[in-house]
Formats: structure tokens, sequence, C-alpha cells
């Protein structure tokens, strides 16, 4: 099928408890909540064949995707999550290369990318000197290069709970709650930490050749407990209700703006089986389906 576009909503789907409801029940729930992306981790046959004709548009990681590309539409494969910088992302952009040239012998229509979190960057004090680090820029180099001549997206996970330092930010700058300019840039201004951070990422991209390489923000999101004193149902309804405000609003980022910016929470739920403390604790939903908060999806 061919890959959808651009704006909108999603939520990653993780899949590490062993408590958590049948893909049918949970792509069920997608469907009542009006949430039409959905961002998988690994192409779990189960829940590829549970999505078949959902028209839910998938970011999936890795590809086995070939027996589903009919009945289910790709929005991204991403190769690889988090890879860049290590021992092994050199060897990121030739994979990206490979399953493209796959994907198209199939006839299979989705964008090839890589999912990388703010690690990436270099000190980048404001938005507009945003810059890849010394240990990243080689490969990101290479990624970003491909992307642009396919016109495909780079997926960013940013999270600013994990930024959030209360000696130097307002809580509301961090909780994209703040409806006032709190950092200036130029000429630009930003309401909020979130927007900050991606047009950090659009800057480096410029340097090295991205221009018109679009930011897919395929995780975001606030934990609901497990952790510090932030780390609270509240704070996470507020963080994630605002997120899904900004995704919404077609004015995009300050550097980019005049189109909404596509973006996925992380999680539906809280899953039993990952590291104890606050990642158990990113879900919008218990197992059994109750909501830990409500966010209202438009």
């Amino acid at each position: 099928m061919a890959d959808a576009g651009g704006e909108g909503i999603g939520v990653n789907y993780g899949t590490k408890g062993n408590n958590l409801p049948t893909p049918e029940q949970v792509v069920g729930l997608y469907k009542s909540r009006n949430i039409g992306k959905l961002r998988l981790f690994d192409p779990n046959p189960n829940v590829l064949n549970a999505l078949h004709g959902s028209g839910i548009q998938v970011i999936v990681g890795t590809t086995n995707i070939v027996p589903h590309a009919g009945s289910v539409t790709f929005r991204c494969v991403s190769i690889g999550n988090e890879i860049i910088p290590s021992d092994v992302a050199q060897y990121i952009a030739p994979a990206m290369q490979n399953v493209d040239r796959a994907l198209k012998a199939a006839q299979v229509t989705a964008p090839v990318s890589t999912a990388v979190s703010m690690s990436v960057m270099g000190p980048s004090p404001r938005p507009s000197v945003g810059v890849f680090s010394d240990v990243a820029a080689p490969t990101m180099s290479a990624v970003i290069s491909f992307l642009a001549a396919n016109s495909y997206p780079l997926l960013l996970n940013a999270y600013p709970y994990y930024a959030y330092d209360p000696k130097y930010m307002k809580l509301d700058y961090v909780l994209l709650n703040s409806t006032t300019v709190i950092v200036h840039d130029g000429n630009l201004g930003y309401t909020n930490m979130l927007h900050a951070m991606v047009d950090t990422v659009y800057t480096a991209m410029e340097k090295v050749g991205g221009q018109k390489v679009e930011v897919v923000l395929s995780e975001t999101g606030w934990p609901s407990g497990g952790g510090p004193a932030v780390a609270t149902v509240e704070y996470a309804k507020i963080h994630n209700n605002n997120a899904v405000r900004l995704a919404a609003n077609p004015n995009g980022t300050p550097k980019r703006p005049g189109k909404g910016l596509e973006t996925y929470l992380f999680a539906m739920f809280n899953e039993n089986l990952k590291n104890e403390g606050t990642e158990q604790h990113y879900g919008l939903y218990y197992p059994d389906m109750n909501e830990v908060y409500h966010v209202d999806f438009p």
C-alpha cells in the first residue's frame, strides 16, 4: 500500500508486558480513540495481522513486512532505534539503502528511516546553533544524505522530561504548557522545549544537506510514576495533552512553520517487563485498558 503522509498523532505500541491485551483488542482501542497512527518496534506478525484493513498508519522496525504490505499502510520502516552513536552506527546508512532497494523491488512503497535520540546532538544551547556531535556527525551526514535524496523523514525521539533541570528551566516550558515565549532565539521565540529540540535538529540537518528533510517525532512522553517528584499522573497528562495539541497545530515549529509536527506518544500501555522505575510508567492505559489519565485525541 502507498505510504500515507505526514501530519497527525500516533501512539507507540510496546509489547514488553506479560499482561497486555490481545493485538485485536489493542487495534480496537486505537480505532475507538481515533488514533490513526501506530509505531511498532518489531514486525510482530500477530500485531501486523490484527492491523490488516484497519486503516491505521504504521511505523515498523526492521522489515518482515512484505506479506502484510497489501493490507497494512506503512508510514515508515525504521532501521534501528537509537543506534547512533554506537559501535555499529556506521552500518545504519548502508542498511537503509539495502532495505529501500528491497522494498522497491517488492513494490512496497514506504519511506525508510532510522530513529535517533537527542544524543546525536552536540552542545546546542539554542536551536539556531544546533549541530550533530563529533562522534555522530559522520553517520548522521550519510543518513541525512540518503533521506534528502529520497524525500524521506528523520525519526526523532525527544523527551523534554529527560532534559528538565529545575535550576535553569521553567516547568511550564518543559510540560509544553506555556502560552508565552520563554526562550528567544534571534527572531524566533519558543514557548515549549519540544519545539526547541526539534528545531535544533532541523538546524543540524541543514548543515549537512538536509534543508528539506522533515522530522517525524517518533517518541515523546512523560512518566506517570516510578521516579522523581515530577513523574506524576498530573504532569504526564499535561505534557501529553499539550503534545497532541502541538501536533494538531498547523503552524508547526517556529523554524518550520506551515505544517503540523507528526507526533507519536510513548506509549499505549504501562509495560511490566520493562526496567523498573519510570520505564514501566509511560502508558496512557493500564493493561486492563483503563486509562491512566485522559488524552484528548482530535
